[in-house]
């Protein structure tokens, strides 16, 4: 008698599933709304001195933690740069260029224009991680595609600079959040020790770039900065930055890469519809607002069938248990008969 015995790679529950996507959602939600707070309203001049701050702040903190020794991940030696590269590049990317959209957006423009990120996650994804997504998966995809096209070519503030940096952002979002899955699986980095070294390598190019832009004068002369009201957003913004990038790694250690965007774009729906009635530079058109419409509802379907996929395929799995399966031969049937 013969005997294949298959076990089950274990998976995190989906209470720790649920919670970090949740945690980063509101942690995207924030931040969005903080960040335009600073740029927008009280007109902030550079968005690459707020990101220096947000990589500052998650230095600070994770140093902090690590002599305290709440947190652990690797010394630095020069195994690291061969380990993370090409994350760093990715993670600087991503921070400028979503907060130069920002700035330039209104709100809801921002949020539909961030649609292409889901697409660009799944095509990342396919060529990267090897992954292969269900038809209608892809059709749910090519809805939110197709209400962000329907709400951009009415936009009345259309600008080309501001397009190509939201573009830009959803590339480097989707290959920052693809890559960071990959990195994940360093178990000499961990997700403590991706968030610190990404920052430590690139805040010092940064903070060089904006002295050479001329972005750093204009922070330092910035006017407001004896408010007391614009310090505390300026110092959220700075510890929300931490509390993304901590989120986003933490949803996609829990969760894939594509769970991370789609609870981006869930996120999304929120903000859109709040950042018609708040915020003042949103100009409506029902051309406009329609788009928003579909690429939302496209957004929600897609939602409900990737968790619902889930949640069928681990109810028609084993929940991690031992599996033993025993060929019956003829010989065994017959002794099985007699007893």
């Amino acid at each position: 008698m013969s005997a294949d015995v298959c076990h089950e790679g274990s998976e995190h529950s989906g209470l720790l599933k649920l919670l970090s996507a949740l945690f980063y959602a509101g942690s995207s939600f924030l931040i969005t709304v903080v960040n335009k707070t600073v740029l927008t309203t009280f007109r902030f001049p550079s968005y690459l001195c707020l990101g220096i701050g947000q990589m500052v702040a998650t230095l600070i903190v994770l140093y902090v933690a690590k002599k305290s020794r709440m947190v652990q991940f690797q010394d630095f030696d020069s195994s690291i740069l061969v380990k993370i590269f090409p994350l760093p590049l990715f993670y600087v990317g991503n921070h400028v260029t979503g907060l130069a959209s920002t700035k330039k957006l209104s709100l809801p423009m921002f949020t539909v224009l961030r649609k292409f990120t889901i697409l660009m996650t799944m095509i990342l994804e396919v060529y990267v991680l090897r992954k292969r997504f269900s038809r209608r998966i892809v059709y749910s995809v090519v809805t939110i595609v197709s209400g962000a096209i329907v709400a951009t070519s009415s936009d009345l503030a259309f600008d080309m600079e501001s397009y190509t940096f939201i573009l830009l952002n959803d590339a480097f979002t989707a290959a920052n959040s693809v890559y960071t899955k990959k990195k994940l699986g360093d178990k000499g980095l961990g997700k403590y020790g991706v968030l610190f070294y990404n920052a430590l390598i690139i805040v010092i190019p940064t903070l060089m770039a904006s002295a050479f832009t001329g972005d750093l004068q204009k922070a330092i002369a910035f006017e407001d900065w004896m408010k007391a009201t614009f310090v505390f957003c300026f110092l959220m913004s700075c510890l929300m930055g931490f509390v993304l990038m901590y989120s986003i790694v933490l949803c996609s250690f829990y969760n894939s890469a594509l769970t991370t965007t789609v609870v981006g774009a869930v996120k999304n729906v929120a903000v859109a519809y709040i950042g018609i009635f708040v915020g003042g530079d949103y100009l409506f058109s029902w051309t406009n607002f329609l788009g928003l419409t579909i690429c939302m509802s496209g957004g929600l379907a897609y939602s409900y069938l990737t968790f619902s996929s889930k949640n069928k395929s681990s109810q028609n799995g084993t929940d991690g248990k031992l599996q033993v399966k025993i060929p019956i031969t003829e010989d065994l049937k017959g002794k099985l008969a007699v007893i």
